[in-house]
């Protein structure tokens, strides 16, 4: 921790593994004191250097043995053994973390593991991709059980969830494209966002889904209404919303198929979305980060908003020299883009608590695995994983510092 404490930050964010507690996710197979040990250890050298824990419970991790078990987030059984987990980190953390977030980005383990297949457990309707699965109904009922999960679990700290926020502009000033936007963001932060704020899932998403998203019942609804203290928004990129037209009585397909929206379109010759000019298969867009924080307060009441992950990626090259990988400009451009828009939204009464760039370090990315690097220290995977501070880690610094 001496690297984060030297970027002079005083919040550190992490995540918890849930099979290093409970190794087969339930109580049954009893308690990994190691697992206890390591996570003291680094939450006890946290604090050793006056730096805060805002620790994630949930990180797409979902136990393999829950799945084996009853599968998993698609079981309502997924609710109880994660409210076990919790409570198990509650008591053995809670008296030095103040700060948790129950589930990091539903909204993408439920769409890459159980609609695009993807992610574990890679289940979809492709039967050339996956074996197993539906894309059209189980992507609904794992985000229901997430959000049944996250209002389990009480503690004496502030809790809130870490939510996938893309922006989306309408193509053109079409009323069509205008309504694509909107269904988009319903789909992506209403999914969520609405239930916890009023009790319920978006009208939309239930005139388009129909019976194929889960209800909740009337004692639900009073639980997950008000469930958090705060929310985290992962805010990466904004994309164009481009309208489908609807079609009601076609055959159910996916969630993505639900929205009738064309997310990879360009406008005026420029192709905005995963495959745009970037870096990698983020397109770099600033002020949308004010957008979808002024979207959220407009139309979640004002809730206390975290940026839980904001950052900017380079491919790995070893055949770099070390000087010329150390200097990345376009991190501190970001960076500094993006605190700019982030202070506009607060000048606008957008209730921010905080921002956390991710990540400190070089780290593991899903399939891509140590490609990216996303880190404001430089990790040495050819010399003993040594961390070295880039250029961005001292303008952190001195930007902290005020000089």
């Amino acid at each position: 921790m001496k690297a984060v404490k030297e970027l002079g930050v005083d919040s550190y964010r992490f995540s918890i593994s849930w099979t290093r507690i409970l190794p087969n996710g339930s109580l049954s197979g009893g308690v990994n004191q190691m697992g206890i040990d390591h996570y003291n250890g680094l939450i006890d050298e946290l604090i050793k250097y006056g730096i805060k824990p805002f620790v994630t419970i949930f990180h797409f991790d979902s136990p393999q043995g829950l799945q084996e078990k009853y599968g998993g987030p698609l079981n309502r059984s997924f609710v109880d053994d994660f409210k076990d987990y919790a409570e198990i980190c509650f008591k053995s953390f809670g008296d030095r973390v103040k700060n948790w977030m129950t589930i990091n980005e539903p909204l993408i383990a439920s769409k890459y593991g159980y609609e695009s297949g993807t992610a574990a457990p890679g289940r979809c309707s492709d039967r050339n991709n996956c074996p197993a699965g539906n894309s059209s109904t189980e992507p609904y009922i794992a985000s229901h059980n997430f959000l049944l999960a996250h209002f389990q679990a009480k503690q004496g700290g502030q809790i809130g969830l870490s939510l996938v926020s893309q922006f989306y502009e309408p193509l053109s000033n079409s009323s069509d494209d205008k309504a694509a936007a909107e269904r988009a963001l319903d789909f992506q932060l209403g999914w969520y966002l609405n239930p916890l704020v009023y009790g319920d899932y978006p009208k939309i998403m239930r005139k388009l889904a129909r019976n194929r998203l889960p209800t909740f019942t009337a004692e639900e609804k009073k639980l997950v209404k008000g469930a958090f203290d705060f929310i985290g928004l992962n805010y990466y990129t904004t994309n164009y919303a481009k309208s489908i037209p609807m079609n009601s009585n076609g055959p159910p397909v996916s969630v993505t198929a639900d929205q009738f929206v064309d997310f990879t379109v360009e406008r005026d010759g420029v192709l905005i979305g995963p495959e745009a000019e970037g870096s990698g298969y983020i397109y770099i867009y600033p002020k949308g980060m004010q957008q979808v924080l002024e979207y959220v307060k407009n139309n979640y009441q004002n809730p206390a908003i975290y940026i839980t992950e904001n950052g900017v990626t380079e491919q790995r090259n070893d055949n770099l020299t070390l000087d010329v990988a150390l200097k990345d400009e376009h991190r501190v451009d970001f960076v500094l883009g993006h605190l700019y828009y982030l202070h506009e939204a607060i000048k606008n009464g957008v209730n921010v608590k905080g921002y956390f760039y991710w990540s400190a370090f070089d780290d593991f990315e899903w399939g891509i695995g140590y490609l990216p690097r996303f880190g404001l220290y430089f990790i040495d995977y050819n010399n003993n994983l040594t961390r070295i501070p880039k250029e961005s880690a001292k303008w952190v610094r001195d930007f902290l510092e005020g000089t």
